[in-house]
């Protein structure tokens, strides 16, 4: 019942920084907590950060505090993540993702997106 489909991914170098966006086509945007997690070559995909449906309330992984801000407009149905001080370590394919409660488990989210490629690298 919902489409999600990320952008704003892209190349840059280390110590740069990226906005990422995440548009959702559904009826009741403000009802789904949304994260976005990340998949490296050859990883597993893992939890990157998470929002509460108001906004109110925010969850980052460890490798995540301090450098990535997740945020929402439920007004524009679209949830952000601005990545600043980025390491060739988060080289990644980044998906967003809608669900019902604020967990780090993918099974946990219902919803998601095709993907966004953010490659840093000198």
């Amino acid at each position: 019942q919902v489409q999600l489909v990320e952008s704003g991914g892209g190349l840059v170098q280390p110590g740069g920084s990226l906005r990422l966006s995440c548009a959702a086509s559904g009826r009741t945007f403000s009802s789904y907590v949304m994260g976005w997690f990340r998949q490296a070559p050859g990883k597993e995909r893992d939890f990157v950060a998470a929002i509460s449906r108001s906004g109110g309330t925010t969850y980052y992984a460890d490798s995540a505090k301090g450098r990535f801000t997740i945020s929402r407009d439920n007004a524009q149905n679209t949830v952000y993540l601005q990545a600043n001080s980025l390491k060739p370590e988060d080289t990644a394919v980044y998906y967003c993702a809608a669900g019902s409660s604020i967990t780090t488990r993918l099974r946990s989210y219902a919803y998601w997106g095709q993907g966004t490629q953010v490659t840093v690298s000198s």
